[in-house]
């Protein structure tokens, strides 16, 4: 039975901090892989700064070449939309649920907001939460606090964001160093962001 945590995000672009993050989960955790569940663009929300999504598929799929215990999913691409990430779950076990055995990866900022999430109560009924440190606002709610299914690993803590690198590459600044170089080559090559 594989131990597969899920690493949803936008990815736009993946970056050396998504890559640290996730290699760290799989090297010093019980998982044995991390899959990049790359979220689709909702149809109901266009996003001018989202690229499409087979494009950060790419780019993911080029970021992680030399990773074997991490992967590319596109798994959300073909869920009817708006998707929520219970919905992901059930497809997944659906699907591979024979031989792996799922858990969700998130970044301490989404824990606290995690009591907003559909049927949050069910995700941690059956799956297990991998949580990374962020510096962010506000507070965890108490009945996270030592759940015997959330499991806090003590990654480094990256504060580089899609965010940051999508503005200032705009404006002319060498992100390069932020990026993985098969993800910059093809970034600069397709000319995105610019």
């Amino acid at each position: 039975m594989k131990k597969i945590g899920l690493f949803f995000g936008t990815f736009n672009p993946i970056h050396i901090g998504h890559l640290a993050i996730a290699n760290h989960m799989v090297e010093f955790s019980d998982l044995d892989e991390v899959w990049f569940v790359i979220t689709p663009q909702s149809p109901f929300k266009t996003k001018q700064s989202l690229l499409e999504d087979h494009h950060r598929y790419q780019m993911v799929y080029e970021a992680v070449q030399d990773y074997p215990k991490l992967k590319p999913s596109k798994i959300e691409f073909d869920l009817p939309q708006p998707n929520y990430t219970v919905n992901t779950l059930v497809h997944l076990d659906e699907h591979y649920g024979e031989d792996h055995q799922f858990a969700l990866i998130m970044g301490e900022d989404n824990l606290k907001s995690f009591h907003k999430w559909k049927n949050f109560e069910t995700i941690l009924e059956q799956y297990s939460i991998y949580v990374y440190p962020r510096i962010s606002e506000g507070k965890i709610e108490h009945k996270f606090e030592g759940h015997p299914k959330i499991t806090k690993v003590d990654a480094p803590i990256m504060e580089i964001s899609s965010t940051f690198i999508r503005r200032e590459h705009k404006k002319g600044k060498n992100v390069r160093p932020l990026l993985p170089c098969t993800v910059w080559k093809y970034m600069d090559e397709m000319n995105f962001y610019r």
